[in-house]
């Protein structure tokens, strides 16, 4: 099983003393996002999980506890963006993470580390020649650090509409300018270009088509063959490895205007302070009319070692 860390909070950045407890725990409860007092358990062992994935805009809080994840692969996705604190009011200066994420890389390799410059919007402030600036300008800082870096353009969810007035979604034109001037500027630091969940092929530009997490980058994390089930995609346009998420929505503190996982400011702020580091459940305690299952889980792996080992 792959666990997802997560697309719904920043744990890393916010909850990470929570998921190491979890870790020494040996499980995890999350909260059905749709029905409310259903809860799944989730055993944290090396026979169920294969990897962890973790999607973070600020790796600095688990820097100092690497040592604890020893005995399960682990993948990192970094954030990194240009965006100011009008943007992204609680995320670090994106130099402040180039030199987190340097170190991360010096202490996982290169194959554990991807990058993530997305979302990808246009406004007077941020037109496309500032972007390219600032792509080159963190992918020459990371060259040798990673090799893959993911883009995406922003998408109107109704969160996002909301808390983000006046943003406007990328023309497919402006989006074909930035996606290959970004192609060439990769090929010059030795980067590959992925894009997923996009409804537009951008392969004629030197894009992989590949999905941002997919069988080949988790065998070279675990070091061996996976074999990837029939599944439903989690959203449109998406063909991950499929995981699970031990996040909540409404949990993130970032503040990130573009954000779709959090419906407003005050509802991330009360559950912030629901938190518990030692409960089973990300956000608050176990009520007397949740129910209670235990996720049916098994691993991937083919347990024959791969031949490139």
């Amino acid at each position: 099983m792959i666990f997802n860390i997560s697309d719904r909070s920043d744990i890393v950045a916010f909850y990470s003393d929570w998921f190491f407890h979890r870790l020494k725990e040996g499980y995890v409860y999350v909260r059905n996002p749709y029905y409310p007092t259903h809860i799944t358990k989730y055993l944290i062992n090396e026979d169920v999980v294969d990897c962890f994935v973790f999607c973070t805009k600020n790796p600095r809080p688990i820097l100092s506890r690497l040592d604890e994840l020893k005995p399960y692969p682990s993948f990192f996705y970094i954030t990194i963006t240009p965006y100011g604190k009008q943007i992204e009011p609680y995320v670090p200066p994106y130099q402040d993470v180039i030199f987190d994420i340097q170190k991360l890389s010096l202490q996982l390799g290169v194959q554990s580390v991807g990058i993530r410059y997305d979302p990808i919007f246009i406004n007077q402030e941020y037109t496309i020649e500032k972007h390219l600036y600032y792509f080159e300008d963190i992918l020459s800082q990371l060259q040798g650090y990673s090799h893959l870096c993911v883009i995406s353009f922003i998408d109107l969810y109704n969160k996002t509409k909301r808390n983000f007035p006046g943003i406007q979604e990328v023309s497919l034109q402006d989006q074909k300018t930035i996606v290959s001037a970004f192609v060439e500027i990769a090929k010059k630091y030795q980067f590959q270009i992925q894009m997923c969940g996009e409804p537009y092929d951008f392969s004629m530009y030197g894009v992989s088509s590949q999905s941002c997490l997919n069988a080949s980058l988790l065998q070279d994390v675990i070091g061996y063959d996976v074999v990837q089930p029939s599944s439903k995609p989690l959203r449109k346009h998406c063909h991950c490895f499929p995981s699970r998420d031990i996040g909540e929505y409404n949990t993130c503190p970032h503040g990130c205007l573009y954000c779709y996982a959090n419906e407003n400011k005050q509802k991330v702020w009360q559950n912030y302070h629901k938190h518990d580091p030692l409960s089973p459940l990300l956000i608050g305690h176990v009520h007397q009319d949740d129910v209670i299952k235990e996720a049916k889980q098994k691993s991937y792996r083919n347990r024959q070692l791969s031949l490139d080992i």
